[in-house]
């Protein structure tokens, strides 16, 4: 009886692997740099994370995601009955004589995607679901992402209600990126080592999990005190008003 070793964790860190995560960093740490140089001394510690992550958050779904939608819409080729399985086509734009996405591109973008499609084999191709999030991902989040920092930067007071569509949209989105799997025994995930499970499915996934709703949290705080501020106005207007009576009556 013959048993399979899994491949080592070192075997499957490749250089594009180390190079997109160190990518991922030097955006974070831009995120951080430009926090430095634009956010006031005086803002809060919530209101800087958010800012930073509202940063980073728009220059992943533009350079990563955007690049993933860029070999879903423009790269393909032939499909060949002989070599392809008739389950790839999906009338993709209207073309059920060809395939689309990572898989048949040639770019450092097609390289980054096929490293994370061994832990999820719907991003090597144009999966409609996955598609059909990221149009919405790189096409308005990534935009949001942008404005919400510049309110946080500004002190605009329209930040929070902003804040809370996409932070509700991420939420929405991640949901329907993983329902399908979870509905169908994850027949497109791989979590049989460490990097595939932990840092490519959980971490970056749970990061637009997790941030998400800190930022709604922070972002229901100042609502409620938005709130507190006016009903306390509110009292106070009516009490002059009701001492204005009172004073005209004696």
């Amino acid at each position: 009886m013959s048993t399979t070793t899994p491949p080592s964790l070192i075997s499957l860190i490749d250089t594009t692997t180390i190079l997109s995560l160190l990518l991922v960093l030097v955006l974070l740490l831009a995120a951080y740099a430009l926090s430095l140089r634009t956010l006031r001394t005086s803002t809060p510690t919530s209101w800087r994370i958010l800012f930073i992550w509202h940063i980073f958050d728009a220059l992943i779904h533009l350079i990563f995601e955007g690049s993933f939608l860029y070999n879903c819409l423009f790269t393909s080729i032939p499909f060949n009955p002989a070599t392809h399985h008739p389950a790839l086509i999906t009338n993709f734009l209207g073309r059920p004589d060809r395939l689309y996405g990572s898989r048949y591109a040639d770019n450092w973008a097609s390289k980054l995607w096929m490293v994370y499609a061994q832990a999820d084999a719907r991003w090597a191709e144009a999966d409609l679901t996955v598609v059909s999030l990221e149009i919405l991902t790189v096409g308005i989040g990534a935009p949001l992402a942008a404005w919400v920092a510049y309110m946080i930067a500004r002190g605009d007071w329209r930040v929070s209600f902003w804040m809370t569509v996409l932070a509700t949209g991420e939420l929405y989105g991640g949901f329907m990126t993983f329902a399908p799997e979870w509905l169908t025994a994850n027949k497109n995930l791989d979590g049989s080592n460490p990097l595939f499970l932990w840092v490519f499915l959980v971490f970056f996934n749970m990061l637009w999990v997790v941030i998400p709703l800190y930022a709604l949290w922070v972002a229901y705080g100042d609502i409620k005190n938005a709130f507190l501020v006016r009903d306390g106005v509110v009292v106070a207007s009516v009490r002059r008003a009701e001492e204005r009576r009172g004073k005209k009556s004696d």
